[in-house]
């Protein structure tokens, strides 16, 4: 079982132009708010554009609620200028050095390189060195921010990427990763996404038979098996913050099938938001059909008449999903992102139930 104080985090994006987010945070409901992201450009880090009332908010926020810890995390899907900054002990050197500088106000910094070797946008630079490369990356950041601050990684367990087929363990030293972070942001959603063939589930809970998904790849390709197959390559229970996505995933499909769309072939993706959109948009209208799947324990929409499939994720099963990281003694919970919640923070108040002492 897990010791200590559990971590209940929040990314916060920086593409957010008002700092409402923030502001309305409840005091004590989180323990660390990831500032996403600071990217690589022309080889030298940048904060997003609107940073500097995003900081003075964080600041704030900080100072009414003393034990909450802000990390500024570096990278995202799309963001490239890893490959090339961890490629050298020169390179390297030079983005600990800005990274150090960039977030003097933090109390450390998360990378999200997605991903090192395969599985991100094509155009983005890659090389098959990237995996040592970034082990070598973290070692000299660890030494550089001394155990006072934090280092994380947000790191992958969707086995459908970018380019196809895809294992963390290809991409990840993850066992050496594992003795240098303080722990892993395990980003267990986006298991179905525009890269599946089919309409699925964005986080489901469990393995579910009738997915057609190849069965060895179907294994991984849950939150269960996610956890599993990390501890498996050597990262502990109590090294994994478990994600819940605060956002939902779209499909066309090409029939009903048997189950409102479920497991149908997808012949486009809908964007459909964030928890407040859908909540807002789609769920009070009659037209969306609900239903609840009793392993992969998440719910979906179904729209007869437009032949859309919506996965999502309500209180109930964030909730399941946090109960699961604390029944398991993984090391808490962290969500993306801050500002999907609705404005009674259903979702964050779930996500954080089963880590309350009282729970």
């Amino acid at each position: 079982m897990m010791t200590g104080q559990p971590v209940l985090g929040a990314y916060f994006a920086g593409t957010d132009e008002n700092t409402h987010p923030i502001d309305a945070l409840p005091i004590g409901l989180l323990t660390h708010v990831f500032y996403a992201f600071a990217t690589i450009e022309n080889g030298h880090l940048r904060l997003p554009p609107h940073a500097p009332a995003h900081l003075a908010a964080l600041a704030a926020l900080k100072q009414a609620d003393p034990g909450l810890r802000t990390v500024l995390s570096i990278g995202g899907w799309g963001a490239g200028g890893f490959s090339d900054a961890a490629l050298t002990p020169r390179s390297r050197t030079g983005f600990v050095d800005e990274s150090l500088a960039l977030a003097a106000g933090f109390d450390g910094l998360d990378l999200d390189w997605e991903f090192p070797v395969s599985g991100g946008p094509a155009e983005l630079t890659h090389r098959p060195q990237d995996r040592r490369n970034l082990t070598q990356l973290a070692r000299e950041l660890r030494h550089q921010l001394g155990p006072a601050r934090l280092l994380t990684a947000a790191l992958p367990a969707g086995r459908l990427q970018a380019g196809g087929t895809y294992d963390p363990a290809e991409s990840y030293e993850l066992a050496a990763l594992a003795g240098l972070l303080d722990w892993v942001n395990l980003m267990t959603y986006d298991f179905g996404t525009g890269f599946a063939p089919i309409a699925t589930f964005n986080a489901p809970l469990a393995e579910v038979a009738q997915d057609p998904l190849e069965a060895g790849l179907r294994r991984w390709n849950n939150v269960t098996g996610a956890v599993d197959y990390y501890e498996h390559h050597g990262v502990p229970r109590d090294k994994l913050v478990l994600g819940v996505p605060f956002y939902g995933q779209g499909f066309r499909v090409a029939s009903a099938g048997e189950q409102a769309g479920l497991y149908q072939p997808q012949v486009g993706t809908v964007e459909v938001g964030d928890w407040r959109d859908i909540k807002r948009d789609l769920l009070p209208d009659s037209a969306w059909h609900r239903h609840r799947h009793p392993v992969a324990r998440s719910p979906w929409l179904y729209h007869p008449g437009t032949q859309t499939f919506v996965s999502y994720e309500d209180a109930q099963s964030i909730e399941e999903r946090s109960a699961f990281a604390a029944r398991h003694g993984l090391r808490g919970a962290f969500t993306w992102q801050l500002a999907a919640d609705d404005d009674e923070h259903t979702l964050l108040t779930a996500m954080t139930r089963p880590f309350q002492p009282e729970a």
